[in-house]
């Protein structure tokens, strides 16, 4: 089979589209990164703002930037799996949406984050998308840079941006917000919508100036591409919400941001499997997303969870750090039909221990076809 940069052979795109389309086959996709939660310190401009309080745009030079991000990729040239590898504007490590909303970005550890603030109503119910904003100006120049490099060799996405409820949450401050819901209802619902219309507004304006990659769309996030158009959904902050508030003020936002695009896709915690029932009465969200936090529950108590999903129909992304007996229990328990396991590794020495205990299903990869048979000996 003919190498290709990153390990981005267009053959593995049957298994995305076997993932999308639930189809069957004999084992879940499979990819390995190396990249962590927070990559902060994989950029090398990073190590200069550690000694500042708050991020500017100014310091995001995507000249500088577009080198490491293309590194982190590289992983896929000698790691062999179903990924196909791509890149967004410096994926989790900085959030555009809290800057362009007009908050501060606060320099932390390993990653940047939106200050909170505590606006008034009569600012936050008259909230647009400032399309002069220079971290508006800064995302979309970053992703156009990105996408120049790229010239065809690998996918260029949307990054990894707040959602409509941490959106609320960083503008009213995170307390505030909690009492807002039931104090200020009306006023909460409008100002989720008009963060879930700058959500979408800000998805499609990215995407209008990004090519597709055979023909479909990526999140560099989570290495998933898919056949239409796609937006990473994200509500947080739903964490402390009940299941009523969820139905009543959230639920229209979600559904109006999923409709908007073909393979919308929902990132989601441990912490919201309480509201999973109401999150699944959304018909137009594709496809689920579930990290196997390090501080959330065992394994074996989130395969219900997981089962749910699937009993509904929709594709499945599980990402996080395994130990080999948690992956033979994830591919004991569920369907491997619409199951994509994004494992997070140290190093080889961690793959090669995963392939030796789950023989059968992390064979050495031969991405020609959707079914393929694992080694022998």
């Amino acid at each position: 089979m003919t190498s290709c940069d990153f390990g981005n052979n267009p053959e593995k795109i049957d298994r995305y589209r076997a993932f999308w389309d639930r189809s069957p086959v004999d084992r879940p996709l499979v990819g390995f990164t190396r990249v962590g939660w927070f990559p902060l310190s994989a950029f090398a401009a990073a190590a200069e703002w550690q000694g500042k309080r708050y991020l500017e745009p100014d310091d995001l030079e995507p000249d500088r930037l577009v080198a490491d991000h293309v590194r982190m990729i590289k992983e896929g040239d000698d790691i062999d799996d179903d990924l196909i590898r791509g890149v967004g504007p410096m994926q989790v490590a900085v959030p555009f949406v809290p800057g362009i909303l007009g908050c501060r970005a606060r320099v932390l550890a390993e990653n940047v984050m939106g200050e909170e603030e505590h606006r008034g109503w009569s600012e936050l119910l008259e909230l647009e998308l400032d399309r002069d904003n220079p971290w508006y100006r800064k995302y979309l120049d970053l992703a156009e840079t990105l996408a120049a490099k790229a010239a065809g060799r690998f996918p260029v996405s949307h990054g990894a941006e707040i959602g409509p409820t941490d959106m609320h949450a960083v503008l009213r401050g995170h307390a505030q917000s909690i009492v807002d819901l039931v104090e200020e209802p009306e006023k909460s619902a409008e100002l989720l919508d008009r963060c879930g219309r700058i959500f979408r507004d800000l998805t499609v304006d990215v995407w209008r100036r990004l090519p597709r990659f055979h023909g479909g769309y990526f999140d560099a996030q989570y290495s998933l591409w898919a056949p239409g158009s796609i937006v990473r959904m994200q509500e947080d902050a739903t964490a402390v919400y009940s299941p009523d508030l969820y139905r009543t003020l959230v639920q229209p936002v979600d559904r109006m941001i999923a409709r908007s695009f073909e393979c919308s896709f929902m990132h989601l915690h441990s912490t919201s499997m309480f509201l999973l029932d109401a999150i699944l009465e959304i018909d137009e969200i594709r496809c689920y997303e579930v990290n196997n936090d390090a501080c959330g529950p065992p394994l074996l108590q989130m395969v219900p969870h997981f089962r749910k999903i699937q009993a509904h129909g929709k594709p499945l992304l599980i990402r996080g750090s395994f130990a080999p007996e948690e992956l033979e229990l994830l591919t004991r328990e569920l369907e491997p039909q619409g199951l994509f396991l994004l494992i997070m590794v140290r190093d080889h020495d961690e793959i090669d221990q995963i392939r030796r205990h789950n023989r059968n299903v992390f064979p050495v990869l031969r991405v020609g076809s959707v079914v393929e048979e694992a080694p022998h000996g």
